[in-house]
């Protein structure tokens, strides 16, 4: 059995071997590309963002830089997923992100492990569990979710969070390690941080009632 077939059945195995780390040089040159996009590519960076990606739907963009394992190309995007500045995808293993999920500022989602038996870890011996994030999470800055997490639709993971078991879906979670904190609720239609309230109203099917917005804009 080949090193990647290896890496592929979710045994351990050794990264270094040369015809993985040459796969892996491949999809880094695209990504380097991307990183060194201007602000005005928009164009380029969309066309990137589908070479990249093993798949990606329509309005998907993350702020350079973005960081990867292998370029991205084991993660999978829905469509309108947003990342910010210094997102880092460990893709050794696949990454699943559904639509409309927004990524914070250095968040991390690593797919790879290694084996705490110190003679594996000397040879730079590896293991990879798949991620995934389902549709409409937020998850918040400098958050880290390790390998073999899944995280339900609508959840929101505060800010420096470390996802280290499956999170539900429609609830908040924060912590190290992560723990759910509540549901998301009734609340949650009027206030939209702390005690502040929402100056609109929002409907069954998701309209906003109310919210006034100026001609053109």
């Amino acid at each position: 059995m080949t090193e990647r077939e290896r890496m592929e059945k979710g045994l351990v195995y050794l990264p270094t071997d040369e015809n993985i780390q040459r796969e892996q040089q491949d999809c880094l040159e695209l990504l380097y590309d991307y990183n060194h996009t201007r602000p005005h590519d928009a164009e380029k960076r969309t066309k990137l963002i589908q070479e990249m990606f093993a798949e990606a739907g329509e309005n998907c963009y993350f702020e350079p830089p973005l960081h990867s394992n292998f370029g991205c190309r084991h993660v999978h995007l829905g469509k309108n997923v947003y990342g910010n500045f210094g997102v880092t995808f460990v893709d050794d293993a696949d990454i699943y992100v559904g639509d409309c999920v927004m990524l914070a500022p250095h968040v991390v989602i690593a797919t790879a492990g290694h084996p705490v038996l110190p003679a594996l870890r000397e040879r730079a011996m590896q293991f990879n569990r798949s991620v995934r994030i389902g549709r409409n999470v937020w998850i918040g800055a400098g958050a880290v979710v390790l390998p073999g997490v899944t995280i339900g639709e609508n959840s929101v993971i505060g800010a420096g969070s470390v996802v280290t078991k499956d999170v539900p879906a429609n609830v908040v979670a924060a912590g190290n390690p992560c723990r759910v904190l509540r549901e998301i609720g009734e609340r949650d239609k009027k206030y939209y941080f702390k005690n502040d309230a929402f100056d609109f109203s929002v409907g069954e099917n998701g309209e906003l009632i109310g919210y006034e917005q100026e001609e053109g804009k």
